[in-house]
C-alpha cells in the first residue's frame, strides 16, 4: 500500500486528517505522526497557564478509521531526498506523499537568556509547566509577559482576572495589539488600567537573567517571566535545505506543495502564506491540500487558480466575561466578542469530537 504521512497533529493537521478519510483510495494508508495522542486547542493554551481551564477539556481524539494509523513520536528528521522521516527511538518511516504541519516555535530574537530564564505556551506540556510554576506564588508576586500580540494579552488578562499578581507586560511597539484597529487597542489598555497591569510600550528587552527583565538596559525584578514575542518555524523545518521566506517558512506552489516536489506539502505555521499564522489559516490550507489530494486520487484534473483563503477574523478573550475581535473589518469590543469566542470554541470542539465517534 502507499504511505500518506502527516507530521503534526495541530489545526492544519487535523483538518485535513478529517477531510480526506471519507475519500480514501483503497490502496493508502495514512499515518499520523505526532509527539501526543491527542489533538489540542491550541489557542486557549493561555487559559491552561494562568489555571482556568484543564488540558482534558481542550484535547480531542484522532478520528479513527481502518487506513487511518497514529506514532506517538517526536520527529527527529525529514529526508526528502529518500523520501523518509526519522523519528526519536524508532525506525525511519517511508512515505509517498508528505504532509509537514509541524507547527512553531517561540522566536527568542537573539535576546541572552531568554529561551533559558523564560517559560512558554508554545505547547501543551510547556504550558503546563508555566502552570505548575505560577501556581506556585503567593499572592502579589510580579510577573513578566515578554510580547504584546494575542496570546500576551490573553494570558495577561486571564491572570489579572483569575489571581492577585502584580503583572506587566512588555511590547515592542507604540502599542499592544499594533495589529487591531485602534478602537480595540485603547479598549484593552483601559481594560488593563481597570486590573492594575502595567503596559511597558516601545520595550527593548536586552537580556533577560534569573527573574530579572533588561529593558532598555535597565533591569526589573520579576518572580515569573513568561515569553510570548514572536514565533518561527519549528526547528525540524529550519533545517531543510528547500527556498524560504525571510522568516524561515517554507515556499510554496499554488497547490501548496514544494515547487520541486508535488509530493511533499506544507501546511500552517511553517508555510509561507500572505497571511499571518492563524489556527483558521491552518484550517483553511488543509482543506485546499485536502481538495489537492482528493482530485489526484480521483484523477482529476486541478484548477489552473486556487481560491484565496477566507478568513472570518481574529477574536480575543479579557478574562471570562469580556474580549475583543475584528470581524470582517469590524473592530468588536465587550462582551459580545467573548460570547461569539466562547460559541466558535464550543462549535469547533464539537465538530471535531464528532469525527472520532
Amino acid at each position: 500500500m502507499k504511505k500518506l504521512v502527516i507530521l503534526g497533529g495541530g489545526y492544519g493537521g487535523m483538518r485535513l486528517l478529517s477531510s480526506i478519510i471519507p475519500h480514501l483510495p483503497y490502496d493508502l494508508m495514512v499515518i499520523l505522526i505526532d509527539k501526543v495522542p491527542f489533538h489540542f486547542l491550541k489557542t486557549e493554551y493561555y487559559a491552561i497557564a494562568a489555571g482556568t481551564v484543564q488540558d482534558q477539556s481542550l484535547q480531542i481524539p484522532f478520528p479513527k478509521h481502518p487506513q487511518v494509523s497514529l506514532i506517538h513520536a517526536e520527529v527527529e528528521e525529514i529526508d526528502l531526498e529518500n523520501n523518509k522521516v526519522w523519528l526519536s527511538g524508532r525506525n525511519p518511516i517511508d512515505y509517498d506523499d508528505l504532509i509537514i504541519g509541524l507547527g512553531c516555535e517561540d522566536n527568542y530574537h537573539q535576546v541572552e537568556g531568554a529561551e533559558k530564564y523564560t517559560h512558554s505556551i508554545q505547547t501543551i506540556n510547556k504550558s503546563k509547566h508555566t502552570h505548575k510554576h505560577l501556581q506556585s506564588l503567593p499572592d502579589d508576586a510580579k510577573v513578566a509577559i515578554i510580547g504584546g500580540g494575542l496570546s500576551g494579552v490573553e494570558l495577561a488578562a486571564e491572570l489579572a482576572e483569575s489571581r492577585k499578581l502584580q503583572i506587566a507586560i512588555f511590547d515592542r511597539g507604540e502599542t499592544i495589539l499594533s495589529a487591531y484597529p485602534k478602537k480595540v487597542r485603547n479598549y484593552v489598555e483601559r481594560w488593563f488600567e481597570t486590573k492594575k497591569v502595567i503596559v511597558y510600550k516601545n520595550s527593548e528587552i536586552t537580556r533577560i537573567e534569573e527573574n530579572l527583565v533588561y529593558n532598555h538596559g535597565s533591569p526589573l525584578s520579576f518572580d515569573c517571566i513568561v515569553w510570548t514575542a514572536g514565533i518561527q518555524p519549528n526547528k525540524i523545518v529550519r533545517a531543510l535545505e528547500v527556498e524560504k521566506d525571510k522568516k524561515g517558512r517554507i515556499l510554496l506552489s499554488k497547490y501548496h506543495h514544494l515547487p520541486s516536489n508535488e509530493h511533499v506539502f506544507v501546511v500552517g505555521d511553517c508555510a509561507s502564506l500572505n497571511h499571518p499564522p492563524s489556527a483558521q489559516l491552518a484550517e483553511g490550507q488543509a482543506e485546499q491540500i485536502a481538495f489537492v489530494l482528493i482530485s489526484k486520487w480521483q484523477g482529476k484534473v486541478l484548477p489552473y487558480h486556487m481560491p484565496p483563503i477566507k478568513l472570518k477574523g481574529v477574536l480575543g478573550s479579557l478574562g471570562k466575561k469580556d474580549g475583543f475581535g475584528l470581524i470582517a473589518k469590524t473592530a468588536l469590543t465587550g462582551r459580545l466578542p467573548r460570547l461569539i469566542k466562547h460559541g466558535v470554541l464550543w462549535k469547533d470542539k464539537n465538530k471535531k469530537s464528532k469525527l472520532t465517534d
